[in-house]
């Protein structure tokens, strides 16, 4: 038997901390010894996420045990959750949710088989009613999203607002700085800059591996 954390943030702008505190401090409540955590900061719409992909390969054996704090850190699509909680039961791998209290009971070992059924019933109920509030919550998200954008476009301000203008990257490198040196967050300088995401990433990773190849060729 092996058990694992599972954590997720929706952006590289969240932390990850909280969540993770929350899984060791219930085992270490419980005197649970975790063997790997696993983490990502990818979209809960889908399961295509590294991390979440290396755990799905290694937590196949029965009795193996997954940690997770809340069901849309697993996923917010409903379906394709309870496709993934059904891959998990169906292997004997059992999913603890600190968020649902009954999947945290070890139903297994109770002697009526009733008892044992009753629970697993009530535990598969709150799942999936978690499971739709958090895709419910997704579909309400993405509805207010695609009205604003297109209140946006019927103004005329989508070009200005939705597509950020690509920027200098030496600009960019020399104000990087001020992450570099702790000064601003990340948000920060994308907000200043008014770029996009994805670029102010590129950049970054540009600047580092730049930086790395200079002290390698210094060594």
């Amino acid at each position: 038997m092996a058990v694992y954390g599972y954590h997720r943030t929706s952006t590289a702008d969240q932390h990850l901390d909280r969540g993770i505190k929350a899984i060791n401090d219930y085992c270490i409540a419980n005197n649970i010894k975790i063997d790997e955590m696993f983490t990502d900061q990818k979209t809960g719409k889908n399961f295509n996420r590294p991390d979440y992909q290396a755990l799905k390969r290694i937590a196949k054996n029965k009795s193996d045990i997954i940690i997770i704090s809340e069901v849309d850190r697993l996923g917010r699509n409903k379906e394709e959750t309870l496709k993934e909680l059904q891959h998990y039961k169906a292997l004997g791998v059992r999913l603890m949710i600190l968020e649902i209290p009954t999947t945290l009971v070890d139903y297994s070992t109770m002697e009526s088989s009733l008892a044992s059924m009753l629970m697993e019933t009530i535990n598969n109920m709150l799942i999936e009613m978690y499971a739709t509030i958090a895709h419910a919550e997704m579909i309400k998200r993405e509805k207010r999203q695609a009205e604003g954008i297109q209140t946006m476009k019927d103004r005329g301000e989508w070009d200005k607002y939705g597509r950020p203008a690509a920027i200098d990257y030496d600009k960019f490198k020399k104000e990087y700085g001020k992450v570099q040196a702790g000064h601003i967050k990340p948000f920060e300088l994308i907000n200043q800059l008014g770029m996009a995401k994805s670029t102010y990433y590129k950049y970054a990773k540009q600047v580092k591996d730049e930086l790395y190849t200079k002290e390698v060729c210094t060594v």
